[in-house]
């Protein structure tokens, strides 16, 4: 399988500033997203340091401490791949660097970040993920969202309290219960995912989610087979909604090598030259 992806980022139509960072490694396949918080606190600062530190690690993983976190939190309990665990002792280090960071530095207390990551290894898919923004798989024209958001409104609608109505009107929206750099410790969610060819994976911050419904973020990545021309269109029309949030997306197609005579011939010719 081939993979093929496209990333932006905008500031919105409200912000004066971008706290959303994100990073395609694409010799790895690693995908990072970071939405950062806290304003005056850095917010930008909390996204960026998440995302140079999953790039870092998951490149050079010798780099990871053995105290970021995992052993607290489960880290290696469970069935996952090699790739998978080094993942999430990436963003538990990344949560280690920011919230040491935020100690040492009194203007940067209160920043923190979500983290949604996704790094593709042949035809399975690591994921790891806090906070509330999303990661989606699109196939068949189905699109499912790969991750919980873990968000206070998110976790009333899955005990019942709330409808899904009820949490998109509410005001409570922004209010995390987890997040990077708040506490040394985080519970990172982690998963594994078979993908097919002509699967379409998204990673993107509220700032999409908020603005665009998913009808309408599934027909956008069915109508345009461009990753990077699917994920401005995406955040044009967050910000046609109104942009009240910095907007993110990355947009990654999974794509089947050919194996038919054109390709064939293609190689002949080239071994000719």
């Amino acid at each position: 399988m081939q993979i093929v992806s496209g990333g932006v980022s905008d500031v919105g139509r409200v912000r004066t500033n971008n706290e959303d960072s994100y990073r395609i490694v694409e010799p790895l396949n690693l995908f990072i997203l970071s939405d950062g918080m806290g304003g005056e606190a850095h917010g930008e600062v909390a996204s960026a340091m998440a995302v140079e530190t999953v790039a870092t690690l998951c490149s050079k993983p010798e780099a990871v401490k053995e105290d970021a976190g995992a052993t607290q939190y489960g880290g290696g309990s469970q069935n996952w791949s090699a790739q998978t665990k080094l993942l999430q002792s990436a963003v538990f280090q990344a949560n280690l660097n920011i919230h040491e960071s935020a100690q040492s530095h009194p203007e940067q207390r209160g920043m923190g970040a979500t983290i949604t990551v996704g790094w593709i290894n042949g035809d399975k898919l690591s994921l790891a993920h806090v906070g509330d923004s999303r990661a989606y798989l699109l196939r068949t024209g189905a699109l499912q969202q790969l991750t919980n958001d873990h968000s206070l409104v998110a976790e009333q609608v899955r005990r019942g309290i709330l409808t899904p109505q009820q949490a998109e009107e509410s005001e409570m929206q922004s209010v995390l219960l987890r997040a990077l750099g708040a506490n040394p410790q985080v519970e990172v969610e982690v998963d594994e995912v078979g993908l097919l060819p002509r699967d379409v994976l998204l990673l993107c911050s509220d700032g999409l989610t908020r603005m665009v419904t998913e009808p309408e973020i599934a027909g956008k990545l069915q109508a345009e087979t461009d990753p990077l021309t699917a994920a401005k269109k995406l955040v044009e029309l967050a910000n046609e909604r109104g942009g009240l949030d910095n907007v993110t997306v990355i947009v990654v197609r999974v794509m089947d090598e050919s194996k038919g005579w054109f390709s064939w011939l293609r190689r002949d010719s080239n071994k000719k030259e």
